[in-house]
């Protein structure tokens, strides 16, 4: 007997994670399923905390609009047949001119102008192929994909992608003119000895 799985929207699922069985886990709904996502390591959390600090500081400090964190979610997708797409991000930024100031108590329905995400040893490569795709189909116009353990960033456009290494600069180009950070910053120092 084939059991048909239930559908999702993304309204349908600000309600299911506002549930007491949903309140330690982290999930995402992608076309319309839920997929629980495992908690970020110490380095994952690290990382992501000093690449949002230097974003939120030139954002702020510059007037440019609003940076996001903690696996916000963002509606990448609103199907007729209710398989919306819900994805929580690392890092978000949003220009000052699509968004207010303040964001709804909900989830966030325009992508971002840039997303970051910090991969964690749980992560599945397909499922982040498939994320950058939705996330440039949504409108977004620069993603930042960093790996930890190779100590490089990944930066997707429309256009195509780039890998950056530790010697070059990761810049925000149109989307945050002005920023840049050495790719090595991103990473806290190895240990000695």
């Amino acid at each position: 007997m084939v059991m048909e799985r239930q559908v999702i929207s993304a309204d349908g699922f600000l309600k299911i994670v506002g549930s007491p069985e949903y309140g330690d886990r982290i999930v995402e709904l992608v076309e319309g399923e839920i997929v629980e996502m495992s908690k970020p390591t110490g380095l994952h959390g690290q990382i992501t905390m000093l690449l949002s600090l230097k974003i939120g500081n030139y954002v702020i400090e510059n007037g440019l609009g609003v940076i996001t964190a903690a696996e916000t979610g963002f509606v990448l997708e609103r199907n007729p047949d209710g398989r919306d797409t819900v994805r929580g991000l690392d890092i978000a930024f949003i220009r000052s001119a699509r968004v207010s100031s303040v964001l709804p108590d909900q989830w966030v329905s325009v992508a971002p102008d840039l997303a970051v995400e910090v991969i964690s040893p749980s992560n599945d490569a397909a499922d982040i192929r498939l994320k950058i795709r939705q996330l440039l189909d949504a409108g977004t116009a620069m993603v930042w994909i960093v790996y930890p353990d190779l100590r490089i960033v990944d930066v997707h456009t429309r256009v195509g992608a780039t890998t950056l290494n530790a010697a070059d600069a990761l810049s925000g180009g149109d989307v945050l003119p002005g920023f840049e950070i050495p790719v090595r910053e991103i990473f806290p120092a190895p240990a000695t000895g």
